[in-house]
This record gives C-alpha cells, sequence and structure tokens, in this order.
C-alpha cells in the first residue's frame, strides 16, 4: 500500500523532469511527509492535459458519489482489481502520472505490529517520479469540480516484501520509458509488474540504516 509520500522538488524542477507547464500548481509547496488521510492537493499530470501540471487531491471520489466519504477507501487501487471494483473501473482510461521523490513505509519488527521501523525509499539522489494512477472529477454540494486521484500498487518486489512485510504491496513507480505508455492508455495489466531497479530504502531510526539498492 502507499499512504505517505514526498515531494520536495521546486516547480522548476518538475518543469523540467516532466517538460510541463506548471502554472497551473501556483499554489504548489514543496513538502516533506504527505499523508493521505489528509487528503491533499499534490502534482500529477493526466492524460486529458499531457502539457501541464496540476494540483489535484489525492482519494479518487467517483462521479456517482453521494458524498466524499468514499477517499477513504480509494486512497490506493489494486492494479489486479481495477476492473472489479465500482470506484475504478469506469475511469480505467483516466490515467494521471503523480509526482513524488520518495515515499514511506513501516517494516513490522514483531508478529503483532507493535514494534516497527519507518523507511524512505526513493530513486538514487531522491530523483523526481511518477506512480501510476487514475483520476476522477466529481461535482460537490456546491456544483463545484473536485478533482481527485488514486494511486496505483502492486505485488512488491524484493526490497518492499523485505520492508512492507505483511501485506506485501507496494505502489507502481513507472520507469521514464513507460510514462506515457501509461498515460496514452496501454493495457493496464502490462503494468502489474513490481519495480525490480534502482530503489533505496534509509531507515529514518538510525543514520545507517540504508538497506540497499535493488
Amino acid at each position: 500500500m502507499c499512504f505517505q509520500t514526498k515531494i520536495i522538488k521546486q516547480k522548476q524542477e518538475i518543469k523540467d523532469r516532466f517538460n510541463v507547464a506548471i502554472d497551473t500548481i501556483n499554489e504548489y509547496n514543496p513538502i516533506e511527509f504527505c499523508s493521505a488521510f489528509d487528503f491533499p492537493k499534490t502534482p500529477i499530470i493526466t492524460n486529458a492535459s499531457p502539457n501541464k501540471a496540476q494540483l489535484f487531491n489525492w482519494g479518487l471520489i467517483p462521479e456517482w458519489s453521494q458524498d466524499n466519504s468514499i477517499r477513504n477507501y480509494t486512497l490506493n487501487a489494486r492494479i489486479e482489481t481495477l476492473d472489479e471494483k465500482k470506484s475504478f473501473k469506469n475511469v480505467i482510461q483516466n490515467r494521471c502520472l503523480i509526482l513524488a521523490d520518495g515515499f514511506y513505509e513501516w517494516q513490522w519488527r514483531n508478529k503483532t505490529g507493535s514494534v516497527k521501523e519507518k523507511y524512505l525509499i526513493t530513486l538514487p539522489n531522491e530523483e523526481l517520479f511518477a506512480f501510476a494512477g487514475i483520476y476522477s472529477q466529481w461535482i460537490d454540494f456546491n456544483n463545484e469540480i473536485v478533482n481527485s486521484y488514486s494511486i496505483i500498487t502492486t505485488q512488491a518486489n524484493e526490497l518492499m516484501s523485505e520492508i512492507h512485510n505483511t501485506k506485501q504491496r507496494m505502489p507502481i513507480i513507472l520507469k521514464k520509458q513507460d510514462e506515457q505508455n501509461w498515460l496514452q492508455g496501454d493495457n493496464y495489466k502490462d503494468f502489474s509488474f513490481p519495480y525490480s531497479c534502482d530503489l533505496v530504502a534509509n531507515s529514518l531510526k538510525s543514520n545507517n540504516g540504508q538497506l540497499g539498492l535493488f
């Protein structure tokens, strides 16, 4: 799963990395610890507007929803069941790139989970990257459009299986060469592979707790 992310890069760095206009993210501020349960607005790129970055809320609200409470359950979307879940199956082709430079996960250190160790997972040098995502537009009770997204998750790779050692899931981190394929609507099942290289996990408990590079 993925419920805490990080994006501390400046707007110009986002523009340079993804070759997008950034005038639509004037309200953006770098976030060291971004909790999904705050339903924050973070930068994404949609397939409808692939040349600009925009701020959407984390927590997808389907257009048919009666209120926004559903977003508590749509922060993540399992890629294996996208076409089965009512919240997601009608927006599978609403593709987006969710921009980040890290995410956090907790490793259970005992069987009950009462002892946990927190890790920050990044690319080398904390480079910007994109999670695979889907998005929706919902009209609220003030007749205003709420744009929202969900991060797609898949089976954990070797590194994340060691860290997320309970449910063994991880967000889909797109390689650069796959970003446009995701946006342009390639079969989503082709992206169900766990990310297999260039992830660094650093324990936030100690100064020398790097698990490794996979």
